[in-house]
């Protein structure tokens, strides 16, 4: 049974977090963990990790009596979409204003088991 998990209003641009998740997609969840930890994008990968452990939490809610360490679990699908942006105003020289534009983002994952992605991938 696929789980989500949603982050949203999330204080980084999506197109920047949209590298990090795009490494995960697809992945075993414990491949994608090892992964995130080790990222070059730290910062970002910490919001994505969180997000993922919350995903498995929900995963292991609705399969009561399975371990996410003993089933084959993936990252069926991640997807990173734009929130509101915060305008901000700069100083500029001669009396000018410049717009700072900062962009927020929405994350949602979804985990499920490979079985039931491989039956649906087979019905298709």
């Amino acid at each position: 049974m696929e789980s989500v998990a949603v982050l949203k209003n999330c204080p980084l641009s999506p197109r920047k977090m949209r590298l990090v998740v795009d490494q995960i997609r697809g992945q075993k969840v414990d491949k994608a963990l090892s992964i995130l930890q080790f990222s070059q994008r730290k910062y970002y990968a910490q919001y994505v990790e969180k997000l993922l452990k919350s995903a498995i939490s929900n995963w292991e809610q609705k399969n009561q009596g399975s371990k996410s360490d003993e089933s084959n679990i993936i990252v069926s699908a991640v997807f990173v979409d734009g929130a509101v942006v915060a305008k901000r105003m700069r100083t500029a020289p001669q009396g000018r204003a410049y717009r700072i534009r900062k962009r927020f983002s929405h994350v949602t994952i979804k985990v499920d088991s490979i079985n039931k992605v491989e039956n649906q991938k087979a019905e298709a």
